[in-house]
């Protein structure tokens, strides 16, 4: 079978959707009907240490069908979209040479639009730039990095909100290293190679979204009960966090839920009002992976419980083959 040949066969099944949308429990059951294998496109989930309040598959879930893309870091360590698209990337040739299907599931769209349509071929983050600016940050603000940023770079400043402490960074990160601004390396044509399997793009989430946000609410209620604040305890108490001069813009802490946990160990408010600001940041991200959702093209968009049918149908006539 010659090489085009053999890239003509190869699928791979592509599940986004807002968080508790339903993805994990739909990518399982695909896995093990059709002989695929998981990959997760979630940004909390390369975290170590991440487990309850992330939703990270757990040992029994691992059993029943192979995960990839879990663990990668530790809490203290940044992971980019470039590195995610390239690990992600070797996955995915890994289970497409083992004859296995990679069903990518997640709902972090920086992570799916690096992986599936490449990258600006923007620097690589460099540590001493960005423990600078993090030096500048603690002492003026992201705030006063952000007006810096809009001097510099008015584009990237109108997107980029001034409490979000990643983006302001690596912002003003890559105009320092380049001199270029990062809106200027994001409109450059892309350079990464084509994705190595054929596509199937399907996103799901209840029609109502007051369905989803009693599920978020749910989610996040099981979890407390599950023990997040614990194992939020349990990371406050690492050494290198610890040490961190500012913990709370790791990309792994500001992580939904995280954040709002931490800052409740730390005194900010009852337990009441945790609860509710984390259900509340929660939703606001459910709200953004809705707004990427809607801008990608290819993607089509069912409700899990009332056309679950037609899913099944549609991976079936994809695979060209009945579940086993």
């Amino acid at each position: 079978m010659s090489g085009d040949a053999a890239a003509d066969r190869a699928r791979a099944i592509v599940l986004m959707g807002p968080t508790a949308s339903g993805k994990t429990a739909l990518a399982l059951d695909w896995a093990e009907r059709f002989g695929g294998e998981i990959v997760s496109v979630d940004s909390a989930l390369v975290y170590r240490g991440l487990d309850i309040g992330a939703a990270k598959p757990d040992a029994a879930e691992r059993r029943r069908v192979p995960h990839h893309m879990l663990d990668l870091r530790d809490p203290w360590q940044a992971y980019s979209a470039a590195e995610f698209a390239a690990d992600a990337r070797r996955a995915v040739e890994d289970i497409l040479h083992r004859g296995r299907v990679p069903i990518l599931a997640g709902g972090t769209g920086l992570y799916f639009a690096a992986l599936l349509d490449g990258l600006s071929p923007m620097p690589e983050a460099d540590p001493a730039t960005r423990a600078a600016i993090a030096a500048e940050a603690a002492e003026l603000g992201w705030s006063a990095l952000h007006a810096r940023l809009e001097t510099i770079d008015a584009e990237a400043a109108a997107r980029i909100k001034p409490g979000d402490a990643q983006r302001i960074q690596r912002a003003l990160e890559v105009h320092r290293l380049t001199g270029i601004p990062i809106s200027e390396w994001q409109r450059r044509p892309t350079e990464s190679p084509p994705f190595p399997a054929q596509v199937l793009s399907l996103a799901i989430a209840p029609a109502d979204r007051a369905i989803l946000h009693a599920r978020i609410a749910a989610r996040f209620d099981a979890m407390l009960a599950a023990g997040f604040l614990d194992e939020v305890r349990r990371l406050r108490a690492m050494p290198q966090l610890q040490a961190h001069p500012a913990p709370l813009e790791l990309p792994a802490i500001r992580a939904v839920g995280y954040r709002q946990a931490w800052e409740f160990l730390d005194g900010q408010g009852d337990a009441a009002t945790f609860r509710e600001r984390g259900i509340a940041a929660t939703r606001q991200l459910a709200k953004r992976q809705f707004t990427w959702l809607r801008g990608r093209s290819g993607a089509r968009l069912f409700d899990p419980a009332a056309q679950r049918d037609v899913l099944d149908a549609e991976v079936t006539a994809f695979l060209g083959r009945r579940p086993g």
